[in-house]
């Protein structure tokens, strides 16, 4: 694994708890995979073997339905993890998972994530740390889809992925506008009206880049409660 990988490895927050020697042995053990635009990572029913971290490029999780529509469940950059919680209990993936863009993916196997759990047994406290804020992540994305405007949910996605707490910052998407717009329970030209509303909040939306003029203002208006005007 080259430095930069296991930088990104390091940094994220599956592994952010971990230091020193069970650190070390963890990554030691890890390969970084590429796949091309369009491949599938695993299908869901699959045994969850490994748990993967994003080095580069985009992943998006979804599920088919049985009519064969599909649900966009998540979408993932670079340093955010997934397969973590089935992989953990030997289960099956419940989803699918295929990359959006070229990416190169950090694949951890299970089996020795859990044999180091077991002999350095600070490991799972990380790891339960780790999933609680997954868990507060998907309760905050349910709690966005019912009570933020389509702008504010933008809003929301494009925060996420800013590298910057304050200032100009510039933010990388994914090509695919439709994967976004599902995974914010939009449709796509619903997607485009709120990057349209954005504008006037300072984001300029180049094909894959959005540029954001200042993320403390744009921070400001996605926690705004829209029903505020309503109760002043």
């Amino acid at each position: 694994m080259e430095a930069r990988d296991r930088q990104i490895a390091e940094n994220s927050l599956l592994l952010t708890g971990l230091k020193g020697d069970a650190l070390e042995r963890l990554l030691s053990t890890a390969h970084v995979h590429p796949y091309e635009r369009g491949e599938t990572v695993f299908l869901q029913g699959d045994p969850a073997q490994a748990i993967y971290i994003v080095a580069d490029g985009w992943v998006k999780l979804y599920r088919l339905a049985p009519s064969g529509a599909e649900a966009v469940v998540g979408v993932f950059t670079r340093g955010r993890s997934f397969g973590e919680a089935v992989a953990f209990r030997n289960d099956i993936y419940p989803v699918s998972a295929e990359a959006v863009t070229g990416c190169r993916l950090i694949r951890i196997e299970a089996a020795q994530f859990l044999r180091q759990i077991e002999e350095t047994p600070g490991m799972a406290t990380a790891i339960l740390a780790a999933t609680f804020s997954h868990l507060h992540a998907l309760v905050a994305q349910v709690e966005g889809l019912k009570a933020r405007t389509g702008a504010q949910r933008v809003a929301e996605f494009l925060l996420e992925l800013a590298e910057c707490e304050e200032g100009a910052c510039e933010v990388t998407l994914p090509y695919d506008k439709v994967l976004i717009a599902g995974r914010l329970g939009m449709k796509p030209e619903s997607l485009s009206r709120a990057f349209s509303r954005l504008r006037e909040h300072g984001v300029t939306i180049r094909q894959n880049h959005a540029t954001i003029r200042d993320v403390g203002a744009l921070r400001d208006y996605a926690e705004d409660d829209p029903a505020s005007p309503w109760i002043r």
